[in-house]
């Protein structure tokens, strides 16, 4: 064997190796603890649980074209505004978000863990700061049309939808 087969077969074995490691990363943001932390000045509510019953199921099937991976979701409500941590697939891996809401309009939506190869600017806060005061129609509808980001199609389109769906279930809790 040639040197340079040698070496050949060395590049194709690291290449295997390594491949995998970059299509399962993950970015973490920030933990979703800390968002709660920091959304409730540092004295977060204690977690509450919102079974998502037969109508309710319907509602979020509606809003994401499919079912929500859980039966239930827990959620943070201190009277005044609520906060959802939820997951939607871009691509093919799950995008975490947090989503506070008050007053039945979007406060703030950030992206804490990002699992995708692409799309990751919906992170910012250029595009994040469209859904602040957002709320929903009586038709159930986003009160504002998100503009989107080439080449971040399908994580606009979830993050979207996650906002829909926190819009939605904070109507389903009482205040």
């Amino acid at each position: 064997m040639t040197t340079t087969t040698i070496m050949k077969r060395h590049l194709i074995c690291w290449i295997i190796l390594l491949v995998p490691q970059f299509q399962f990363a993950e970015d973490i943001y920030q933990e979703p603890k800390e968002f709660i932390s920091e959304s409730f000045n540092n004295t977060p509510p204690d977690p509450q649980t919102l079974w998502l019953t037969r109508d309710l199921k319907a509602g979020v099937k509606k809003i994401l074209g499919h079912n929500y991976s859980s039966f239930r979701i827990r959620y943070w409500d201190d009277g005044n505004k609520s906060l959802w941590i939820l997951e939607e697939i871009g691509k093919v891996k799950p995008i975490t978000t947090g989503i506070v809401v008050s007053d039945q309009k979007i406060e703030r939506i950030k992206v804490l863990i990002y699992r995708e190869s692409h799309g990751y600017e919906v992170r910012y806060p250029f595009f994040t700061n469209q859904f602040k005061d957002i709320k929903l129609t009586s038709k159930n509808r986003l009160t504002k049309k998100i503009d989107g980001i080439s080449g971040a199609t399908l994580s606009v389109n979830a993050l979207t939808r996650l906002t829909h769906l926190a819009l939605y279930l904070d109507q389903q809790i009482s205040h």
